[in-house]
């Protein structure tokens, strides 16, 4: 444990003893230096840390101050049952709602994306001009698929770091996350399979599923400990199921994380039926805390499973660089990719290689975390102090969503319509399924800067709440 997460833990102890209690002015930064013997950067980031868990708020010319405690909210039920779709329809809808949060007057709860200002690395900037002035055109041909070879050596060694042996041999680079899932999944079906998918599950499954013409089975999924693998365990005796699509961490839009020895039994299913995992993990780098938690991926002894994230949500979304640890079809989805985008560009690929190497971007990493937590902790205050008591919500440690729920007949699709009125985008959760069961909830981004524009959003869409809520009587 670092000096500052040390003198972090120590404030926090004092405040649940009640040494500082909820409004009391903290010692400033310089008295604590003087008191505890640490450098004044050492003092600053532990009560930044406090701050990003809720525990202290800053006040501009004033200092820190103990922040009021949230009250805890009750959680989320997620999915219900199994939803079996042999015609999967629902690009359409989702359509809408993103093409909502491209205008600049609508305040982006509903968005997919970090907020931009959160991820300006002018170090970056710096490598891709001096990339640009140095490509010659035989670089293109250097670098098509399976991608660059030094920045796969780079992800390789990323893997290497949290203890998962991934050869740069098995990764492919390609234009963004949804291209390396995608890919993976057309990989390993033929239109007309039958695939594995969450329930609520990331709308990006539901719509490569329907470009495919694949079928898809949607488990139930606990906000807790993931999809229900009991119910799996039954439909892959019915089925001729093929692959398996889901996110173990900091699942979108459900926010669940699989513990430990759920995954191990998911691997044991999997591997048992022979059934590719498609495993979905863009938020890996987004955790709070020390340690991450493990990928599926790190238990992959058959090389039957394909690992895809990007670096879209956390260090350029404009570069549209991504990646899958593809195991054994690594040479089937670079076939894939020849035939349909030929490759990633090659220009963000030489860019991101050589600011990898150059260092920086764990140091990038440590302060987005902060920065998300911190956020995610003042979107759930704003939650408690507009919303009916009624919500329930659930929140990852990790990533940049909430998921909240009303008890039917409450229609999050109608809510959706009101807020956007008043320029406000929510994720209706009706975008996550091809059936009616989630019509009552809905998703927040929660990674845009705080302000009163922002405030005031989320005190609006509180007030839309409470009306819905008087109209179901």
């Amino acid at each position: 444990m670092t000096r500052y997460e040390q003198l972090a833990g120590m404030i926090r102890q004092q405040i649940e003893d009640d040494i500082w209690q909820v409004g009391d002015r903290l010692p400033s930064l310089r008295e604590t230096v003087k008191s505890s013997g640490l450098s004044l950067m050492t003092v600053l980031q532990a009560y930044q840390l406090l701050e990003s868990q809720g525990w202290v708020v800053a006040r501009p010319q004033s200092g820190y101050y103990v922040a009021m405690r949230l009250k805890p909210f009750a959680a989320a039920k997620g999915g219900k049952g199994l939803n079996l779709s042999e015609n999967v329809e629902i690009s359409a809808s989702i359509f809408d709602v993103l093409q909502a949060c491209k205008d600049p007057q609508i305040i982006p709860f509903g968005s997919a994306f970090p907020d931009p200002s959160l991820l300006v690395e002018p170090k970056l900037s710096k490598t891709l001009a001096s990339v640009a002035r140095r490509f010659v055109p035989h670089s293109s041909l250097a670098n098509l698929p399976p991608g660059n070879e030094k920045l796969r050596r780079n992800i390789s060694r990323r893997y290497a770091s949290y203890g998962i042996h991934v050869s740069p041999d098995e990764i492919v680079i390609t234009a963004g996350a949804m291209e390396s899932l995608s890919f993976s999944l057309q990989s390993v079906t033929s239109p007309g399979d039958w695939v594995v998918i969450e329930s609520p599950a990331f709308y990006g499954a539901l719509q490569a599923i329907e470009r495919l013409r694949l079928k898809s089975i949607a488990i139930k999924t606990d906000p807790h400990t993931g999809i229900d693998l009991d119910s799996l365990e039954e439909i892959v005796q019915k089925y001729p199921i093929k692959a398996c699509w889901l996110m173990s961490r900091f699942q979108n839009p459900l926010c669940s994380t699989m513990p430990t020895k759920h995954k191990q039994r998911l691997v044991e299913i999997l591997n048992q039926n022979q059934i590719a995992l498609v495993e979905d993990d863009v938020y890996s780098e987004l955790y709070f805390g020390q340690e991450p938690p493990e990928p599926i991926k790190a238990w992959d002894t058959e090389n039957n499973f394909m690992h895809c994230s990007s670096f879209s949500k956390c260090l350029a979304p404009g570069y549209r660089v991504g990646w899958v640890a593809a195991g054994k079809h690594a040479k089937k989805i670079q076939q894939l990719q020849i035939m349909s985008t030929v490759s990633a560009s090659t220009p963000t690929q030489l860019a991101i290689a050589d600011y990898l190497t150059q260092g920086g971007y764990d140091n990038h990493l440590r302060r987005l975390r902060r920065q998300l937590e911190q956020l995610q902790s003042q979107m759930l205050r704003a939650i408690s102090d507009y919303f009916p008591q009624s919500v329930k919500v659930n929140s990852a440690r990790g990533g940049y969503f909430l998921w909240l729920e009303f008890e039917p007949p409450f229609n999050a699709n109608r809510l959706y319509k009101l807020a956007l009125a008043k320029n406000i985008s929510i994720a209706p959760g009706s975008m996550f399924s091809t059936s009616s069961q989630f019509d009552h909830a809905f998703r927040l981004n929660t990674s845009f800067a705080w302000n009163e524009t922002q405030a005031l959003a989320m005190k609006e869409l509180g007030g839309l709440c409470h009306a819905l809520l008087r109209e179901c009587g």
